[in-house]
């Protein structure tokens, strides 16, 4: 019986609101994504409004990091080809943030209660860290494309040039930067 009520339990919780992770359906279209999504553009204006980094780069980031999938992680590193032995890194979520560089945002205003897997700190974390790679670097906040190389390598492997010596790495930031004007140009003709 015990089992049975666990069971159920268990059944009630996940059809009470475990979080819809699944990505939007067009994730080429910023206009359609935002309406499709209308709490992810909100989280995004309002991460734009307190951080001062415009939506397409935040879209932009999010498309790299996760595809919008909300509980997103790392795939799993194995030895010999088949023993699994844990997963490439911590990063978890819409924003792939790692866990030490999450504590640090928490520790710094995110506040305790922000997790990974919600638009609204995702969108409120990309803004925190890029805002200090723009005071600390001085990228320019709607610089897609430097700005996801420091999100990717951290600021001091930036600062380091570790992103120099990694061409498929160079290549995404590009994508990342032609994703963020082309949304940047939709987001314009629909006048989000």
């Amino acid at each position: 019986m015990k089992k049975f009520a666990f069971l159920a339990l268990a059944l009630l919780a996940a059809s009470c609101g475990g979080g819809n992770y699944k990505a939007p359906q067009n994730l080429d279209d910023a206009c359609a994504l935002s309406r499709e999504r209308p709490a992810y553009f909100k989280a995004m204006k309002r991460t734009e409004s307190r951080w001062g980094i415009p939506v397409y780069v935040q879209m932009a980031t999010i498309h790299q990091e996760s595809r919008f999938v909300g509980n997103a992680k790392t795939p799993f590193k194995y030895a010999l080809g088949v023993i699994p032995m844990g997963r490439q890194s911590s990063a978890y979520g819409y924003s792939q943030a790692l866990d030490a560089t999450w504590e640090e945002y928490r520790d710094s205003g995110g506040g305790r209660g922000a997790r990974r897997n919600r638009i609204q700190d995702a969108t409120d974390f990309i803004g925190w860290y890029m805002d200090g790679t723009s005071k600390k670097l001085g990228i320019p906040k709607t610089d897609a494309m430097n700005q996801y190389l420091a999100y990717h390598e951290g600021r001091g492997g930036f600062a380091n040039g570790s992103h120099k010596s990694k061409p498929w790495l160079l290549a995404v930031a590009r994508k990342v930067q032609s994703r963020a004007l082309m949304y940047r140009a939709q987001l314009a003709s629909c006048r989000r």
